[in-house]
């Protein structure tokens, strides 16, 4: 005998009204775009973390005087870790923590991500990243004289890479609003 197979109900159209589609997956590219950003602003901090523990990096010996002080210590390890914090935040727009707020955060724990509190804060950091480092591909026509000659090569190099960083947090961001802007009315729907 022949087990009868029992067919799922079809949808309504008041069901389907209030149950958004999930965001579909991120694009490889915009992940692989994302992860990127992470290690764009690594190479910065490790060498300003290298001046904190008080190696010239690059620097002569009086070059190096003004970063050899508390406050520029402190200074240098706060910049360090908030860049790259922020670089972190980019996983956001490609996992699933962008799109609903982790449990673990008190108050707001659990709730869907609302697509505008990510996407104008990342365009914002997209415009003023690729604002402040548009200018670094020229920092061979500066002189520097603080530097020793491979330092102001080691810095030139290990800050190039920044150059990309605004422009991929802007397409994975794009990437992030194309994804979830159906989903927008599903938020207001939302207690």
């Amino acid at each position: 005998m022949r087990a009868r197979r029992e067919q799922p109900a079809a949808p309504t159209s008041a069901s389907t009204s209030t149950a958004p589609a999930p965001p579909l997956p991120p694009p490889r590219w915009a992940v692989r775009a994302a992860q990127l950003i992470t290690l764009l602003a690594l190479p910065t901090g490790l060498w300003r973390l290298a001046m904190v523990c008080g190696f010239p990096s690059g620097y002569t010996a009086a070059g190096f005087v003004p970063f050899d002080t508390p406050g520029s210590k402190l200074w240098m390890l706060t910049l360090s870790v908030t860049c790259e914090l922020l670089a972190l935040l980019s996983l956001g727009l490609v996992r699933p923590w962008g799109e609903t707020v982790p449990r673990w955060i008190p108050v707001i724990g659990g709730r869907p991500v609302r697509p505008p509190a990510a996407v104008v804060p990342a365009a914002a950091g997209a415009l003023a990243l690729t604002a402040l480092w548009a200018a670094m591909p020229l920092w061979w026509t500066y002189p520097h004289p603080d530097m020793t000659p491979a330092g102001r090569l080691l810095i030139g190099v290990i800050y190039q890479p920044l150059v990309l960083w605004g422009p991929l947090l802007g397409a994975v961001t794009v990437s992030y609003y194309r994804r979830t802007r159906g989903s927008r009315t599903a938020h207001t729907n939302t207690p």
